[in-house]
């Protein structure tokens, strides 16, 4: 198991989700914590169970699509904790529906938070993860290999920064930086329960069967894992990496699946 104790671990999106599983998870193997998201009611609870448990842990409100609000998440990691070792891009939420419902605004919408949010936050923190020759991981999705009809715009989102990912592994290698792209599939939280204009719809019910989610706490096992070993790429869940297989590999195979069975998207909560 990769030890983090003594390191310092900034994540985005932590209020909820995989974001708020992987803080466990960290401190669990004895990070010091930055959790950054926009609800700090949910940031300082969970900040407190973490001081209970006897972790370093610290709350900053972070708008991903505001500048300059990831240097102030990165510049008090550097005050509280005087370094960052390891940024974990997880901030986002999805988008869906048929493409010609949809207007130019929903796709800048999501591109403001789930590419230019990751690109402000890796902006924000290069410099600190360089000098500690550290990790970068960034949240991908299985849809960043794979879109199916009334996901394209977070479909291209993900595709977005899984060449994001790709890209800046290669242009890091040299500085012993590595680079980890995390492709979930379906994982217990809020996200299918979030509108195309970011609001939570608590009514919701989950769309997705229950045998097909897997625990954020398993999620965030695998992740952390796969970042202490400094992978390229990890797919968390059976179906997610069964289904990036075929795509690479069949890629005739899943798009007649899609067709044949109708396959598509959720819809979106609250309509």
């Amino acid at each position: 198991m990769a030890n983090f104790s003594g390191q310092v671990v900034l994540i985005t999106g932590a209020s909820s989700g995989i974001g708020e599983a992987l803080a466990r998870e960290f401190a669990r193997r004895g990070a010091a914590l930055v959790l950054a998201a926009r609800r700090t009611d949910r940031l300082d609870r969970l900040v407190a169970e973490l001081a209970a448990a006897g972790a370093r842990a610290v709350a900053v409100r972070c708008d991903v699509t505001v500048d300059g609000e990831p240097e102030r998440a990165a510049a008090a990691a550097r005050e509280r904790f005087g370094r960052l070792d390891v940024v974990v891009a997880n901030a986002g939420f999805g988008v869906v529906g048929p493409f010609a419902l949809l207007a130019l605004d929903d796709y800048r919408r999501q591109f403001e938070t789930n590419v230019f949010g990751v690109l402000r936050t890796i902006k924000a923190t290069l410099a600190d993860v360089r000098r500690a020759r550290g990790r970068i991981a960034v949240i991908g999705s299985v849809s960043g290999h794979i879109a199916t009809p009334g996901s394209s715009p977070y479909a291209m989102s993900k595709f977005a920064v899984r060449a994001l990912a790709e890209a800046l592994g290669h242009e890091l290698a040299r500085s012993g930086v590595s680079v980890t792209l995390v492709s979930p599939g379906y994982v217990a939280s809020e996200i299918r329960r979030v509108d195309n204009a970011g609001v939570l719809r608590e009514e919701t019910p989950e769309p997705v069967p229950r045998f097909l989610l897997m625990s954020t706490t398993r999620a965030a096992r695998q992740i952390v894992r796969a970042i202490g070993r400094r992978r390229r790429e990890v797919v968390v869940t059976a179906h997610g990496k069964a289904a990036v297989f075929f795509q690479r590999h069949a890629p005739w195979l899943t798009s007649a699946v899609i067709r044949k069975f109708g396959v598509r998207s959720r819809g979106e909560p609250g309509r």
